[in-house]
């Protein structure tokens, strides 16, 4: 199988011919393979001071360079591209800019049917800032009606643009909305309930007639909230993640009939922890969520700046040692 179509049948619940990995964002791609995927001429301050074939070069250059490092890794899913040319990040746009399509063009060219291509598609509320959560708190209460009218301005604005993303190629959308502590959701399930999963759940079904994929991702404890979020019917969840509590193991019990799960690889024990503590975590979740189909190896976050590469290397290094079916 190739590595998209390992994806797609984990995506559908499906067993492939091995446990398929991705990450959300690759971050250490300096440390691994020499170079940035911002080079200076790729800044903002540098970029639009270049000539049109200069540009295109630069756009070209950093699709070839993404290609290797996604192919590299086995990756089957290419997410990004993460830069801001326009000193906006790209997911925030309400339009997809003519640099992105460029990227996404060049990506499809040089990758084909081989690898699945995927961006930001959110478009719900997430956790607030220290200030905005009073203000969300308060409006809650004198002013429900408004936060609803705002959440169906968002989820409207990211169906529009994720449309334009499938046009432009990109048939996975990453869902990176954080709603959750390690302690719990922000909101209550009943609040979560009116704020946030209508949203959710109309966003995921434009993708779905779309033909596009979904991972729907948010850090922390996400037990309270776990059916509501598999009602939306997103493709995959992720990061079933370790540092809240969340056991992979029981997630699988309880939803992985319905949903495909992504993650679970303890990213605190990556970076500070043992190694024995690295090849356990790594270890369990194969052990746990691999049997049945349905599972995406990765970490419970991403390979993160400063995270250590031999560390993730020894994670990748499990995922080569058990990943066949």
């Amino acid at each position: 199988m190739t590595p998209k179509e390992r994806a797609i049948t984990a995506f559908n619940l499906g067993t492939p011919d091995m446990v398929p990995t991705l990450e959300l964002e690759f971050q250490l791609e300096e440390e691994m393979f020499g170079r940035t995927y911002a080079t200076e001429n790729l800044k903002p301050e540098n970029f639009y001071k270049l000539g049109e074939k200069d540009r295109e070069k630069e756009l070209f250059s950093l699709a070839e360079f993404m290609t290797h490092v996604f192919t590299e890794l086995e990756y089957s899913i290419i997410p990004g591209p993460y830069i801001e040319l326009t000193g906006t990040p790209f997911w925030r746009d309400s339009i997809i800019s003519d640099e992105l399509k460029t990227i996404f063009k060049y990506l499809k060219e040089m990758n084909g049917e081989r690898l699945m291509l995927a961006f930001h598609g959110d478009g719900t509320y997430s956790i607030p800032d220290g200030n905005g959560m009073y203000d969300f708190a308060y409006k809650m209460v004198d002013a429900p009606e408004e936060l609803k009218e705002h959440a169906e301005k968002m989820a409207d604005k990211a169906i529009e643009r994720n449309k334009l993303l499938m046009e432009s190629g990109v048939e996975c959308l990453l869902l990176c909305s954080d709603y959750c502590y390690n302690s719990g959701p922000f909101l209550s399930p009943e609040n979560f309930g009116e704020f946030i999963q209508p949203y959710l759940y109309k966003i995921i079904k434009s993708a779905r007639e779309n033909g596009q994929y979904t991972i729907k991702h948010t850090d922390g404890n996400i037990m309270p909230i776990l059916n509501q979020m598999v009602d939306c019917k997103p493709h995959a969840l992720h990061s079933i993640d370790p540092m809240a509590g969340v056991d992979i193991r029981e997630v699988k019990r309880l939803v992985g009939d319905k949903v495909c799960l992504i993650g679970n690889v303890h990213c605190a024990a990556i970076q500070t922890g043992t190694e024995e503590e690295v090849v356990a975590s790594a270890e369990y979740c194969l052990t746990h969520a691999k049997p049945g189909g349905g599972y995406i190896f990765s970490t419970s976050n991403c390979p993160f700046k400063g995270m250590p590469l031999e560390r993730y290397n020894l994670v990748r290094s499990v995922w080569k040692r058990m990943r066949d079916y």
